[in-house]
């Protein structure tokens, strides 16, 4: 593909990986284009500052110069002229995860992090470990860690750090992403089911990580979860190494003397005590991961302490947005019951005495269905005060299977949580202003932007008497 290819056409360029690996290929000489619906900064900037030429919206026009390569993202279906064009005039075409494998991991040592929860987070521990440490390696991360100030970068470095996503590649191939990161390392840090509208159950689930699991070379390394129940019956594996890492005792890799403080943990791996500026014990698993994989791959204790030293978190991941009126605004991304629950068990260490207040935007396409009807009360309950916004596109969703927001909040407060089921956010803001008071802490759990209400909270905890 790469000797053959001259110009590559971006499909949906304005994604953060997609910008970045048009930028990398314009970088090593390729002519670079590409097209989406909406151009808005920040990747509106990146790409004009790298000269790549970006038009809007969708048009059958954009291909007139018949690129050699035209790169379909995932979020791109059928209907789109572009990819009707493509199609129709037989042009070579693939999907981002297909371009990176060929372009960029191909012949590296690709450390792959998969898991349900947590990923982003371990992916970007582990990246500054090895970037701390000198090593310059590429990476992949769904979110932007504060150290890198980006989420995707490619370097000539032998290592490359990805991501793995278990969503599918692209309208035209609905494996799993990670299935073409052609893994050296393979962390699994979790198994749960997600993803409703691509997987029926939970089996499926754990078929797509068994076919990521058997992509493990024999002179590789599989890391795994050996709490996680969900991910065992997959374990027993010949064709390569596996190292299960977790807190049991069955583990090879043994987190012991667990310490939670309110602003580090701690926590011994053989000899060795790592400490880490993060919260909670799903932060401690995901560093036990991370200094699993970077002492494998032969970096020393001190290089792993020193990176999770000047580790500087990541945004939209526990993330203090600010403090207003003695009220602190924490922005999450935890969409996922067991994401909200070990966020809210994290915030009580980290604010031990404090009034926890979660806001959730039902929004993914698993959480605006009711498979986890009873599992997201049962981990917002861990909150003092819930309020749950409507549900994104409810409409679309057939009767049976919508998420039945009222009685999710008459369970709440039949456990003896306050609880309201509130428009969108200027009305969440209202409410909050009124029963929120200084020392509270407002998680609000979202995987969008929730009409900008960490915002809008503060200015209006910044000028009301009820915070104070």
């Amino acid at each position: 593909m790469i000797n053959t290819t001259g110009s590559v056409h971006f499909v949906g360029i304005c994604g953060s990986a997609m910008a970045s690996a048009a930028a990398a290929l314009k970088d090593r000489g390729f002519r670079v284009t590409g097209s989406d619906q909406n151009v808005y900064p920040p990747m509106s900037g990146f790409l004009a500052e790298r000269g790549i030429e970006v038009m809007s919206p969708f048009a059958e026009a954009n291909l007139a110069h018949r690129p050699d390569l035209v790169v379909i993202g995932n979020a791109i279906s059928r209907g789109n002229p572009e990819v009707e064009a493509v199609l129709e005039r037989k042009l070579r075409y693939s999907s981002m995860p297909e371009l990176l494998k060929e372009f960029f991991i191909q012949g590296r040592r690709s450390l792959v992090v998969a898991g349900t929860h947590g990923k982003t987070t371990t992916t970007s521990l582990l990246t500054w470990v090895f970037e701390n440490a000198g090593l310059n390696p590429s990476f992949l991360i769904g979110g932007i860690p504060g150290n890198l100030g980006q989420g995707a970068r490619f370097t000539n470095s032998d290592w490359f750090i990805i991501e793995g996503d278990e969503y599918d590649t692209a309208f035209f191939d609905k494996r799993s992403k990670f299935v073409h990161y052609m893994p050296e390392v393979a962390i699994i840090n979790n198994l749960e089911f997600d993803h409703a509208d691509i997987f029926d159950d939970l089996r499926a689930v754990q078929t797509a990580f068994k076919r990521l699991i058997q992509l493990v070379p024999r002179n590789g390394l599989l890391l795994a979860n050996g709490d996680e129940p969900n991910l065992q019956p997959l374990l027993d594996v010949k064709h390569c190494p596996i190292r299960r890492f977790g807190l049991g005792d069955r583990n090879d890799s043994q987190a012991t003397g667990l310490e939670l403080g309110g602003l580090t943990s701690s926590f011994r791996l053989g000899s060795s005590r790592f400490t880490i500026p993060l919260t909670g014990e799903l932060n401690v698993r995901n560093a036990l991961a991370v200094a699993a994989c970077a002492l494998h791959c032969g970096l020393s204790d001190r290089q792993v302490q020193s990176g999770f030293d000047t580790f500087t978190g990541i945004k939209r991941r526990m993330e203090i947005r600010g403090v207003a009126g003695g009220v602190t605004v924490v922005d999450d991304f935890g969409h996922h019951p067991t994401a909200i629950r070990e966020t809210m068990k994290a915030l009580r260490v980290r604010f031990p005495g404090q009034r926890l207040w979660a806001i959730f935007e039902p929004r993914s396409n698993t959480t605006r269905r009711n498979v986890f009807q009873r599992e997201l009360g049962e981990s917002l309950g861990l909150a003092d005060g819930v309020v749950v916004s409507e549900v994104a596109r409810l409409e679309l969703l057939a009767p049976g299977e919508r998420l039945d927001p009222n009685r999710l909040i008459t369970d709440l407060i039949q456990s003896g949580r306050p609880a309201a089921y509130l428009p969108d956010a200027d009305a969440i803001v209202e409410h909050l202003s009124q029963v929120a008071r200084s020392g509270d802490v407002v998680c609000v759990f979202s995987n969008g932007g929730f009409g900008g209400i960490h915002g809008k909270l503060l200015e209006r905890f910044g000028t009301t008497s009820a915070a104070i």
